[in-house]
């Protein structure tokens, strides 16, 4: 689509599961004309939903992104996952996205989830609209969820709609900008039956709304502060133009209502779209730097004369070749082209461009800033990596993946199979940063490593489905770490003679307990040799075999994290001394020194919201603390209790089952990676037991 960069828009539909992110998607793809037949989640055939599974599921699992007109604004679209097992696709659409449409279920209000994916939002400095959905559910409370927004997330919710009536008396929105009313006849899909003055029941409720909505809104526009205080006409533009102000500063959230099921409220929240949420033009211009080791900071501004950047944040493997969704920061990129891979530091080919809609793809002559597109021909590029002018390199900021949790073995029924079994698992580690597989040459035995059962379900049947391989896979087990409780130096000799050239290298070095702060590699190496005792590459191999050391721990071959490594001192042979030598050496000093100690086990722990009716809490309660959970808090929520505690993932299993015994079927969780900390001795023994 030809397009204006004032008139772009780069979004995504963020929520917790349930909350009814592609039910909203399929009605923005039907009312703004993509679609012709409206897609149902609950029947299968959601157009953003085209994976087998997530049709099955009824939940999302991929990112999907499409394309759309609104307003003769250009709309690109991603609807991500709510499930925690997915949060990857999340982080990184959020990535490469100027803004999002958060949306929030009127009775559940804000969730676990809801937590998780605003703060990625908030990491990533992302404009954010709210959407308080399913108005039309028993028990909705718009001015809850609002409360709870403005309390838990820390945010500043700015009310543009009020809801008239809720539940089954839901008849519309109060558009408090516009002053009017908006009804619906949803045996019409969803057409806006009439636009009328505020009903007399609500003008009261509306006049002091619109009040507070102003009064907020003046912070960020001087022009209508001078109106509101003086008491001149207030235009419709005025305001529009000062909730941008502030929303694009990411300092409010314009809040609507509505329910996307009931076609309800879809359309004002496409206008709110393009009214409140920036074009490429309007966030910062990306940052970068010239090189992976670099420390100067440049700048690429969304332009087509500037120096191509672009950030690969997703592969999907294809049996026409992988696709590579790419966004386009600055510059033009063309089919046919050869662009640098700044990260792997490798020339690609771009052979073809291609605009996505779901799993539909539209051939493109070009894409330039602020561009969503998918490329095929691109071989070495990962997830995270820059594409940019060969001339003119830039590194952008890599995508952070969170530690798997959750482990089981994997093998190919026949032997036949084996390499078959690790080119697939290498494209899906390919696809999913959050995906890992390790093999064990002692054992003989690879696993596979994720986010939760789910997550490993669903790499499993793409391997069957989509592969064709035949697979047996053993039970789910944690992902435990090892760490340290104590400092402790240690040397490594590797001096070998054997009459021609020879191996030498000599490694003394300290381990001792560390904290990495948010996005640091768990195992942190120092240098504090001087006087050049030890040449740079040397060093370097020091730490490489540093590093491979750490992946398996001295208690069960767990890998080892929250680790500083310190290189004390060194010798090196001017003739025998080598790289190769010098990684065993340093493995050996690394492996000796955490042995000394205090090796520990790390546990996994989950984040754990149960809601449940109020006779059950104590049996739930109860069972939550025979599970050793760390119950934080406990709060009341319309008719329901909401329960969050810290749940060890090893006494997670089998849990949904036993909620629904305890609560007759009627209380829910949801659950998400925490942290990890130390496990207690009695569950250390028994992992030793296995091992």
């Amino acid at each position: 689509m030809a397009k204006n960069l004032k008139q772009l828009r780069n979004i995504g539909i963020i929520a917790h599961i349930d909350a009814g992110k592609t039910t909203v998607s399929e009605r923005i793809l039907f009312f703004a004309g993509r679609t012709y037949k409206i897609g149902e989640v609950h029947e299968g055939t959601a157009v953003m939903d085209y994976l087998p599974e997530e049709q099955q599921r009824g939940i999302t699992i991929t990112s999907a992104a499409t394309t759309l007109k609104w307003r003769e604004h250009v709309i690109n679209l991603i609807d991500t996952p709510g499930h925690v097992d997915f949060t990857i696709e999340v982080e990184r659409s959020l990535r490469v996205l100027d803004g999002a449409v958060a949306v929030f279920c009127s009775v559940g209000g804000v969730e676990a989830q809801s937590e998780t994916v605003w703060h990625q939002a908030q990491r990533y400095g992302v404009p954010r609209l709210c959407f308080v959905n399913k108005m039309d559910r028993l028990g909705a409370d718009f001015d809850a969820v609002v409360e709870e927004i403005r309390n838990r997330l820390m945010a500043e919710p700015i009310v543009v709609q009020l809801p008239m009536g809720s539940g089954d008396d839901f008849a519309g929105q109060i558009d408090l900008v516009r002053q009017k009313a908006y009804f619906y006849d949803t045996a019409n899909v969803g057409s806006v039956l009439r636009i009328e003055d505020i009903p007399a029941q609500y003008a009261q409720a509306a006049e002091e709304a619109r009040r507070k909505m102003i009064e907020v809104a003046a912070e960020f526009d001087d022009d209508l502060m001078d109106k509101y205080i003086h008491e001149r006409e207030i235009t419709q533009a005025d305001i529009i133009r000062a909730i941008r102000a502030g929303t694009i500063a990411n300092r409010i959230h314009p809040l609507l209502c509505g329910s996307a099921l009931k076609h309800n409220g879809v359309q004002a929240l496409l206008d709110a779209v393009v009214d409140y949420l920036p074009s490429p033009l309007e966030v910062p211009p990306v940052p970068g730097h010239e090189s992976l080791t670099g420390d100067k900071v440049i700048y690429r501004k969304p332009d087509e004369n500037e120096p191509l950047s672009a950030l690969v944040f997703k592969i999907v493997s294809d049996q026409h070749g992988d696709l590579f969704f790419t966004r386009v920061y600055s510059g033009l990129l063309k089919p046919n082209s050869r662009v640098l891979n700044s990260t792997q530091d490798k020339k690609e080919n771009v052979s073809r461009i291609l605009e996505m809609h779901a799993n539909q793809r539209i051939k493109r002559d070009e894409a330039g800033p602020g561009d969503i597109v998918a490329l095929i021909g691109l071989r070495d590029s990962l997830t995270g990596d820059t594409l940019c002018d060969s001339r003119k390199p830039i590194v952008l900021e890599r995508l952070s993946a969170a530690e798997p949790v959750i482990t089981m073995s994997i093998e190919p029924k026949t032997n036949a199979d084996k390499q078959k079994l690790v080119d697939a698992l290498n494209t899906l580690r390919r696809e999913d940063p959050s995906f890992q597989y390790r093999y064990d040459g002692e054992t003989g035995q690879t696993t596979i490593s994720g986010m939760g059962e789910l997550h490993l379900e669903i790499v499993k049947n793409k391997i069957v489905r989509d592969m064709g391989l035949e697979v047996h896979v053993g039970r789910p087990s944690v992902a435990y770490k090892e760490t340290i409780t104590a400092a402790a130096e240690a040397e490594g000799r590797f001096i070998r003679q054997t009459g021609g050239k020879g191996q030498f290298a000599v490694v003394q070095l300290r381990v001792e307990p560390f904290e990495p702060a948010e996005g640091q590699v768990a195992v942190e190496f120092e240098d504090a040799t001087t006087g050049g005792v030890l040449s740079a590459a040397y060093v370097k191999a020091v730490e490489q075999g540093v590093k491979d050391a750490a992946t398996s721990g001295p208690l069960a071959g767990y890998p080892m994290q929250k680790i500083k490594v310190v290189l004390l001192d060194g010798k090196e042979h001017p003739v025998d001394s080598s790289d190769a030598a010098f990684e065993r050496a340093g493995a050996m000093a690394f492996g000796e020194a955490v042995t000394k100690a205090s090796p520990v086990f790390l546990e996994p722990l989950m984040r754990v919201q149960v809601t449940s009716p109020d006779q059950y809490l104590g049996a739930i309660t109860g069972d939550l603390n025979s599970r050793r959970a760390m119950i934080n808090k406990m709060e009341q929520r319309g008719r329901l209790r909401v329960l969050e505690a810290l749940v060890p993932l090893s006494e997670m299993f089998g849990y949904s089952t036993q909620l629904r015994s305890l609560s007759q079927g009627r209380a829910a969780y949801s659950m998400e990676p925490h942290s990890y900390a130390a496990a207690p001795s009695s569950v250390a023994q028994g992992i030793l037991k296995y091992v």
